[in-house]
């Protein structure tokens, strides 16, 4: 294979992404009542997703960590990014629905 995926399994990237860190965003507010929490912690997330570099490289040595998370983040594909923004849209989704839940009476344990 050449390493380009077709327009379905882009789509089907995106909504699964985003389908499955609504559900762990969801989940996370309902535990820990923190409704934006997923949405913050998501660029993390996405940098572990990208980078090669051990976290503790950050720590140690940022030059260098720092440096090859620009490259790597400067040499994603379109389907890439466009996968990515599924998993943002899956956890603010998750925030704006608890929003939403709460002001309908909605109450978590």
């Amino acid at each position: 294979m050449d390493g380009s995926l077709s327009i379905v399994e882009v789509l089907l990237s995106f909504l699964l992404f985003m389908v499955m860190f609504f559900g762990i965003g969801f989940l996370l507010n309902m535990l820990l009542r923190m409704t934006w929490l997923m949405a913050i912690v998501y660029p993390v997330i996405v940098i572990l997703i990208v980078d090669e570099v051990r976290i503790l490289d950050y720590i140690t040595s940022p030059g260098m960590a720092f440096s090859s998370l620009g490259d790597k983040l400067v040499s994603l594909h379109a389907a890439d990014i466009i996968i990515l923004i599924g998993g943002l849209v899956g956890a603010i989704l998750a925030g704006i629905v608890m929003i939403i839940l709460r002001r309908m009476g909605y109450r978590m344990f």
